[in-house]
């Protein structure tokens, strides 16, 4: 079988209901700038810049845990995701799948890729919080984050195959999916992999990663990943994992979000998703220098002041449970909505 190169489009793909050449895409990319929404803008610069004579596109990173920036992604890079991505999910031509997620970052990019190589049957949709709102399709294949997956619970019988990215699924969003009997799986990704690298099950603990990815650990006990079909280096990456096997791990959180309380190691990461049930308004948890035990728990919320019943922390072992307890009137955050830790943390002290 000839291997898919980003210079050409499969015969079978469609986009919302009209089948486009590569000719095609460029003629309809160009009415998108000029007249389209505020969602097909992006979506005309990416066709353009995907079919230009460049190897290669320039990709602005989301900034979650640092400023963001810009990075190049081998447009192959990205075919060959697309191919690991059909081949884990057992895509085919022909398959109707939906992209509600912005065209400005790699995942909404990834999704016309993969429609594009494995000839996805495509339908584009403004990337709203309430994507399957008054959308009475069958999906083969979607991708959403965790807000829009709480916002179309009941219409999660639309859909074969959810992938779920963007942030982690808290304790609750799981135990609806699993009650739901959905095909959902959350996924691990970020920019540099090229989307995501591994998924699990909802409701399994360990990863698994895509065809032709292989991991391992450093000192610290992160997360390496070998996947030379996405990135000629290994990625180093700040996520603490628990090793299962060599395309199988288990996620504890980031490394530069550990907090060591007396010599005790905390995963915020951890806490959050023990009390994501107990707490209605956005919140983390986080570590500030203390004398006595070198950095104490703080827990953050966002908005006014309220008070906080004991029993919130019953789930919590005795070094999880927070020193203090503040509120902030509104967090920082990112372009995509994730909450800058950093600059939170820093305002309090």
């Amino acid at each position: 079988m000839t291997k898919p190169t980003y210079k050409n489009v499969h015969n079978k793909f469609k986009l919302n209901g009209f089948h486009f050449t590569k000719d095609d895409l460029c003629r309809v990319a160009f009415s998108y700038i000029k007249e389209g929404t505020e969602h097909e803008k992006p979506l005309g610069s990416f066709i353009l810049d995907w079919f230009d004579d460049k190897s290669y596109l320039e990709i602005k990173t989301s900034g979650t845990t640092g400023t963001p920036k810009i990075i190049r992604v081998e447009k192959q890079a990205m075919v060959n995701s697309a191919v690991a991505t059909g081949d884990f999910f057992e895509l085919k031509s022909g398959d109707k799948a939906l992209n509600c997620l912005s065209v400005k970052y790699i995942a909404g990019k990834m999704m016309f890729v993969r429609a594009f190589i494995l000839g996805l049957d495509l339908d584009s949709v403004d990337p709203t919080s309430a994507p399957m709102n008054r959308n009475e399709n069958q999906y083969d294949f979607v991708a959403m984050v965790p807000l829009q997956v709480e916002n179309s619970l009941t219409q999660l019988h639309q859909i074969k195959t959810l992938i779920i990215g963007g942030a982690k699924i808290n304790f609750g969003l799981e135990k609806k999916l699993i009650q739901s009997k959905c095909n959902a799986f959350e996924t691990y990704s970020m920019t540099e992999t090229v989307t995501h690298i591994a998924a699990k099950r909802v409701g399994e603990k360990a990863f698994t990663t895509l065809p032709n990815v292989s991991i391992s650990q450093d000192d610290r006990d992160c997360l390496v990943i070998s996947a030379p079909n996405l990135n000629a280096k290994n990625i180093i990456t700040n996520d603490v994992i628990e090793l299962v096997s060599n395309n199988q791990f288990i996620w504890l959180g980031r490394q530069d979000n550990v907090i060591n309380s007396g010599g005790i190691k905390l995963f915020p990461e951890q806490i959050e998703a023990k009390l994501s049930e107990k707490i209605a308004n956005r919140f983390f948890v986080s570590g500030i220098p203390d004398e006595k035990l070198g950095e104490q728990l703080i827990l953050f919320i966002e908005g006014n002041p309220y008070e906080i019943e004991s029993s919130l922390f019953d789930d919590l072992d005795k070094y999880e449970k927070p020193k203090q307890i503040k509120f902030i009137p509104h967090f920082a955050e990112t372009e995509t909505g994730k909450i800058k830790r950093n600059e939170v943390i820093a305002s309090f002290l």
